[in-house]
């Protein structure tokens, strides 16, 4: 005995050395996964393989540790990191022969799980036994404890019994049952066997040996271990408890701390990283894509099944009369769930089959083994797609839709399902706060089960006439007015390097002869942008729309600029016109705000540049700033910031009064009409009108062909960009004929920005609005108002309207009064349909 001591005390000081440091185990960094939030706190997303929740021993409840004492090791407040008694006993069994239970104390499954292996040596039995003495030397037994129920694996991933709650129970681990404690204080012995997902039955019988242990150690009563033991195993897989489903956001975030931090250190450092985009917001802007999106599908017809489970000779029958034959073998629940299996569900969006069709209902039997039927209302828009541009009759009966054994995709609706189908047109849309850059709402498409491109900030899609309002700030910017007359005209243009004429279009071809640059925005007439670009010239156009944020070398150097042929991505399109919101300054978009370690300590807090000009003097009242971020930024902080002199100012890159006459223009495109003097007029964007909201203003945009269609609108704190289109560059997105079946609230005719685009952008922002008062743009100085004549631009002593006010800068005002009177030949614009939609001629 003594010659086996002397052999021990020989073997620790040959491994004292390399025992664990204090430091090691006191300030120990958990694996834990990266979680995304938003900025008001919900759960986006997580990334990282291994789930884990640390947890103080306060969090825990107290029956979980009664159970871990109980089940692992019943004398650890008693010993000294390893228990003589089951040592002893586990020896002797060695002895004999027979299996008297392991000897490994919590301390020594400490030791394993943080410096050994589970290899079964004696070499290593005795480094855990000498590594459990030194813990036992340097922590308290509730520290150990504590790294134990946060270390242990147990099972799908999860380590620690925080995060085994959320994956087996999808709880808080404060809010599982005495049955459930068990279930997962009996998973250390062996996760993988007796886990209850996996194995149910043997996670029954673990559950039964720890409840009797835990009434044997008098920590529950009979009637808690009958109650416990009678009570079923409810265990169910679960992933993350997300509150807010956002993956584009979530992406766009993960790719970020990535990039930030390396994908080891991001998925296992257990980083908080809080977005922001608000919740409601960003709910909000995913119902208006979708429903968008959707709404565009329907009018353009229905594309047919996704397969048949029933096939038909057509030779011999015809679809519709096969759904009417007696020898057709029904379709089973059972072949039908075995069938959808492989079928995806997108958003309200499920598969279904069909086991019956009759006059104007069929019958479907859904994934979950449900049966519903689809009646005529739900069935009734779908006449046949035969290309972008034409669609089929509308049908009057059911079977000339479906068929027995099609499978399908429904929606869920209030009133029961409707026939649908998985859209092939895709769509983004993206809002930023205009005074910082802050996203407060992404949606890069319909879903992004169905595709993770994100087309907010990977699409570069033609722009359309969202290029006008730049063309229009730089004719300001070099002598021009609101006022200014152009001529509205063709242009016949010959080319020699291509040998062809150069002829662009208004779009339709109505051309109004000479027209104000206000009016001739607000109809987005495309020969004068054209000529404005002309007088400009291109050398000057490219670095000056370069000011907006464009890369230059996304903005071809020819005419057809002015046209909207430049590819530019939502974002870069939303954050030029929030130059324009915010009186002249270039902001730079930004997702995360702050981001925390596992111990909520902020490693980083975003220091945005802010569009102010009173920041610059240091004179800025706290309040008028923290405007600048209505619904995320922390006065606290904001206040601190200004006081220290640490605001992060955004450059300036045009005028206020530039920005501010562009608004104006802009305006007109929503709220600018003429129904009383003709020809007749209305903006553009008239449908936003909807929202009620006087200070607000935008821009529709279609280019050639309508391949691209968008509308980008703001008001003064908010800037919001919609775009809409195929993935596929060869298809466009057509027109459509109405459908006798739909009534008359539907839309028909071609697509472009305003049909297509812009009932997103409305229906976004009429949720976002909501949260923002009535903020009229504010009038810089060096600008004055005068009563200008409509026709000429000149100034007028007339008060009818043939009249208005203008706003002009300091010394551009016009100087000549009227001569004689033009009222009966006022030029206000081109007729009453969505007057100027784009086509680029190349």
């Amino acid at each position: 005995m003594f010659i086996g001591l002397l052999v021990l005390a020989g073997i620790y000081l040959s491994m004292r050395s390399n025992l664990p440091s204090v430091e090691s185990l006191r300030d120990l960094q958990w694996q834990t996964p990266m979680q995304i939030f938003s900025a008001d706190g919900k759960l986006i997303s997580q990334f990282g393989e291994k789930k884990r929740i640390p947890l103080t021993l306060e969090e825990m409840p107290q029956q979980l540790i009664n159970a871990i004492l109980a089940t692992e090791d019943d004398r650890f407040y008693l010993h000294f990191g390893v228990d003589p008694i089951g040592m002893g006993r586990a020896i002797l069994g060695q002895i004999i022969g027979q299996n008297k239970g392991g000897a490994s104390t919590i301390t020594m499954q400490v030791a394993r799980n943080f410096f050994l292996t589970r290899e079964q040596t004696y070499v290593r039995k005795i480094r855990e036994i000498f590594i459990s003495f030194h813990i036992e030397s340097l922590l308290t037994k509730d520290e150990i404890l504590t790294l134990y129920m946060n270390k242990i694996s147990l099972g799908h991933r999860s380590f620690g019994f925080g995060a085994a709650a959320q994956v087996y129970y999808g709880k808080d681990v404060k809010d599982l049952t005495l049955a459930q404690i068990a279930v997962l204080a009996g998973l250390p012995k062996a996760p993988s066997t007796l886990n209850p997902i996996s194995r149910p039955d043997r996670a029954k019988q673990r559950r039964a040996v720890v409840l009797q242990r835990m009434f044997s150690a008098g920590y529950i009563t009979a009637q808690q271990l009958s109650d416990a033991n009678n009570a079923p195993i409810s265990a169910k897989k679960h992933g993350a408890e997300i509150e807010l489903s956002a993956p584009y956001i979530a992406e766009m975030a993960h790719q970020e701390m990535i990039d930030r931090f390396g994908k080891e250190t991001a998925y296992t450092g257990g980083f908080k990283v809080f977005t922001t985009v608000t919740s409601h917001l960003q709910h909000a802007a995913q119902q208006a894509l979708i429903n968008n999106i959707l709404a565009y599908d329907i009018r353009h017809g229905y594309r047919g099944a996704l397969a048949s489970l029933r096939s038909v000779n057509e030779e011999s029958i015809t679809t519709k009369e096969a759904n009417n034959q007696a020898d057709l073998i029904p379709i089973t629940t059972e072949e039908a769930i075995a069938a959808l299996s492989s079928w995806p569900s997108y958003h309200h969006l499920e598969p279904a089959v069909v086991t019956a069709v009759f006059e104007q209902t069929a019958d479907i039997t859904l994934k979950n083994g449900s049966n519903a039927t689809l009646d005529w209302s739900a069935l009734s828009w779908a006449r046949a797609y035969i290309n972008d541009d034409k669609q089929g009759p509308a049908p009057t009966s059911a079977n000339e839709i479906l068929a027995l054994g099609d499978v399908i995709m429904v929606a869920k609706t209030t009133s029961g399902y409707r026939l649908s189908q998985v859209p092939d047109v895709s769509a983004a849309l993206v809002s930023l706060n205009t005074d910082n850059g802050a996203i407060k709402a992404a949606v890069g498409g319909f879903s992004f089960q169905q595709s993770q491109f994100n087309r907010v900030t990977q699409a570069k899609r033609q722009v359309g006439s969202n290029i006008k309002p730049f063309i229009y700030s730089a004719a300001l910017a070099n002598g021009y007015t609101l006022a200014s007359i152009v001529n509205d005209a063709p242009i016949n243009q010959w080319d020699r390097s291509t040998g062809v004429v150069w002829r662009p279009k208004n779009s339709p071809p109505v051309y109004s002869g000479e027209i104000r640059l206000r009016l001739a925005l607000a109809q987005s007439k495309n020969v004068i942008a054209v000529r404005l670009l002309r007088a400009v010239g291109l050398d000057n156009i490219i670095p000056y729309l370069a000011l907006f944020g464009f890369n230059p070398h996304d903005l071809p150097r020819n005419e057809s600029l002015a046209l909207g042929s430049a590819s530019l991505t939502p974002l870069e399109v939303a954050t030029g016109f929030a130059t324009f919101a915010n009186g002249g300054f270039l902001v730079t978009p930004y997702l995360i705000e702050r981001i925390e370690d596992s111990f909520g300590n902020i490693i980083f807090q975003a220091n945005p540049a802010i569009a102010c000009d009173e920041c610059n003097t240091g004179e800025a009242e706290p309040t008028a700033l923290l405007q600048a971020d209505t619904m995320s930024k922390d006065v606290d902080n904001f206040e601190a910031a200004l006081t220290n002199n640490t605001i992060n100012k955004a450059p300036r890159v045009i005028s206020a009064q530039n920005a501010f006459l562009m608004t104006e223009a802009l305006n007109s495109a929503i709220w600018g009409a003429d129904w009383n003097i003709k020809p007749y007029w209305q903006g553009t964007g008239f449908r936003a009108r909807s929202l009620n909201r006087r200070d607000i203003a935008g821009k529709t945009g279609t280019t050639n062909q309508a391949k691209d269609a968008w509308f980008s609108g703001y008001s003064r704190r908010l800037v919001t960009t919609s775009w809409i289109g195929f993935d596929d560059p060869s298809r466009n997105l057509g027109q459509t004929s109405y459908n006798a079946n739909l009534g008359k609230q539907q839309t028909t005719g071609k697509e472009f920005g305003a049909k297509s685009a812009q009932p997103a952008w409305i229906n976004f922002m009429k949720v976002a609005l909501a949260d923002l008062p009535i903020e009229p743009f504010t009038q810089p100085d060096a600008l004055l108002s005068v009563r200008i004549d409509k026709a000429s631009g000149k100034l007028t002593t007339k008060t009818d309207r043939s009249s208005r006010f203008e706003y002009f800068e300091l010394g551009t005002a016009p100087t000549e009064y009227v001569s004689q009177d033009l009222s009966s030949e006022i030029l206000d614009g081109g007729n009453t349909e969505e007057n100027s939609e784009l086509e680029i001629f190349d």
